[in-house]
This record gives structure tokens, sequence and C-alpha cells, in this order.
């Protein structure tokens, strides 16, 4: 069995057997599991409607995973993709709503500010890593309280004490008459079109520059990276405003796409802290995080439809979906699974 093989089999397997495990919650909860999986195919792919909510729910996640998969490729575990996420989100709305520029102006510098803010709040878990060897977990876990508390009094300030921002001008909006149209007026927007450059970006920068080269050589080694010449303190830094910047473009997919607007938040969104598992699923590659995004977002969006159409409780509907995720997650030992039976089948 080759190793293309291999590769091939795991997430098939995996997945096979989140839902076996899944139907078995079901059949023990008393709930029909074919029933339940016909209502989360249909709520993923049932429609054109469907289709266009699913990959819309998709965008934020793919620039979530990419934040995280960067700062992992770099040494760095950045748990507060959530809170630069919020303040991308709001950075946005506030620039998409206060200027009155032309489309082509007005939508790249919307976004470059998201990016911007997601980046100086990443900057400052980087410089105290960098600095102080503060631990970037404890740092970032704190920062996303941080941004969840200036933001919502940050709405309250520019909206005279509402609970909401102002609507964002059309000029800096990512929603699209066409996929609107093409998918039965869905919330679609362009935001899947950035997401995918975020993508290559991220894999050209890491696997054709020399800036990403010491960025992984940091990671896997500081001593060494420092002996070889290495600045580690300002690659530490680089990292974590880069990761930053593209949990800002999260935000914005948010923002620009979705909901032109933003709300005081009573808690978290939840896009920052799933962007770690979607990381995680797609083995901190570029490529990975769009076949992560992909499962998590259409499990998260699919989902939806089980109560409905299958009357499955949403908290049986959020174990067979974790169940799912873990076991693709898992895949690390269903590959050496594989790899010794093949080593036992070779020996005969």
């Amino acid at each position: 069995m080759s190793n293309r093989v291999v590769n091939l089999l795991v997430p098939i397997i995996s997945i096979i057997l989140g839902l076996l495990v899944g139907a078995i919650v079901m059949l023990f909860s008393g709930y029909d599991p074919v029933s339940g999986y016909i209502a989360l195919w249909n709520g993923i792919f049932g429609d054109s409607y469907a289709i266009g909510e699913t990959i819309r729910q998709i965008s934020p996640y793919i620039l979530a995973g990419l934040a995280v998969a960067f700062a992992f490729r770099s040494g760095l575990f950045n748990i507060g993709v959530e809170g630069q996420l919020m303040v991308g989100w709001f950075t946005a709305v506030y620039v998409g709503a206060a200027f009155e520029l032309p489309m082509i102006i007005h939508l790249p510098i919307t976004l470059l500010a998201a990016a911007l803010a997601g980046a100086l709040w990443g900057l400052v878990p980087g410089i105290l890593k960098a600095t102080l060897k503060v631990h970037e977990v404890i740092v970032t876990i704190m920062m996303n309280y941080v941004a969840l508390h200036v933001v919502n009094a940050l709405i309250k300030t520019v909206s005279g004490g509402s609970y909401k921002t102002d609507k964002i001008q059309p000029t800096a909006s990512l929603r699209s008459d066409f996929l609107s149209n093409l998918t039965d007026y869905s919330t679609l927007h362009y935001g899947i079109f950035v997401a995918l450059a975020m993508v290559a970006v991220m894999w050209f920068l890491l696997e054709k520059t020399k800036t990403g080269f010491e960025l992984k050589a940091v990671g896997f080694n500081e001593n060494a990276s420092q002996y070889a010449g290495m600045n580690v303190k300002k690659n530490i830094i680089l990292s974590m405003v880069i990761s930053g910047a593209f949990a800002g473009l999260a935000g914005a997919m948010e923002g620009l796409g979705t909901f032109g607007s933003m709300t005081t938040q009573g808690g978290f969104t939840g896009i920052g802290f799933d962007g770690i598992a979607v990381a995680l699923l797609g083995a901190n590659t570029p490529l990975g995080v769009i076949f992560g995004a992909s499962l998590f977002g259409s499990l998260k969006y699919g989902a939806n439809n089980m109560p409905n159409a299958a009357n499955i409780p949403l908290e049986i509907v959020s174990i067979v979906v974790a169940l799912i995720i873990f076991f693709v997650a898992s895949g690390y030992i269903i590959r050496v699974g594989l790899q010794r039976l093949n080593k036992k089948k070779e020996a005969k």
C-alpha cells in the first residue's frame, strides 16, 4: 500500500468512523440516524440556497484556520484568533460605514484596515513573547476578553449608545447580487475568493520566500536559528502579526459580507476557537486548511437542519458533529494502524 493510498484512505476512514459512532449515539438516544444524516446532507447540499450558505460559512473558517496554522508553523500557539477576529470585524464595519469612497478604493482599504487591526492585536502577545518570554497562550487568551469588552464599548460609543453599528456603505460590501441570485438568494458573497487568495498568500510566503523559511526554522528550533544568524525575536513578532492579520480578515468576512454591521456581543463568536480545530484537521498546511474549513463549515451549517427535518435535539446534533471531527482529527492513529497492517502483509 503506497503512501498516496494511505493519505487517501485516512480521511475517508476517519469520516466513516465518525458517522458510524454518531449513528450509534443517535440510535441509543432514540432517534433515527438515517433520517438524521439525510437531514444533514440536505442541510449542506439539499439545494442551491443550502450550498450558498455552506460556502459562506466556510469563508471565515478558512481565514481563522490560516491564522492558527501560520502561528503553529512558526512554533507559536495563537489562542487569540477570536479576539483578533472581533477587532477586525469592528474595524471593517467602522471604516466601511464612516467613509464614502469609490468601491475600487473603499473595499481594499476596509479589508486592509481589518487585517491591520487583527495584526495590531497579535502584536502585543508577539512582543511579550519575544522580549519577556511570556507564554503566548496566556496572553492571547486574556486578549480575547479584552477584545470582547473593548469592541462592545466601541460599538456603543460610535452608535451613540445603541447596541449596533451603522450599516456599511455599499462600496465597502463583499455582497454579490450575482452569487446571491445564483444560489437562490443566499448570503453567499465574494469573501470566499478573499479567503482562497489568502491560502495562496500563506503558501507562497512559507514555501517560496526567505522570510517564510526563517519563520519555519524558528518554529523548529529557536536556538539553532539564532546560531545560524536569524533574528528570532523579530520572527516571533512577525509570526504573531501575520497570524493576527489573517484573523482580522476573518472578521471582515462577517462584517463586510454576512451581516454588514456589528452588534454588541454577549459572548464570543466561536469562529476563532473553531479555527484551532480547522488548523489541526488541515495539519497546519494551507491546502489542508481548505479541507478542514470545508468539513467544519459544512457540518456546522448542515447540522442546523437536523432538528427541523429529523426532530433530533441540538445537544445530540452537537455530539454527532463533535464525534465526526474527533475521528478526523485522530487520523494519525488510523494512519499508524494502516501502516502496521501494510507491514504485516508485506512480511507474510
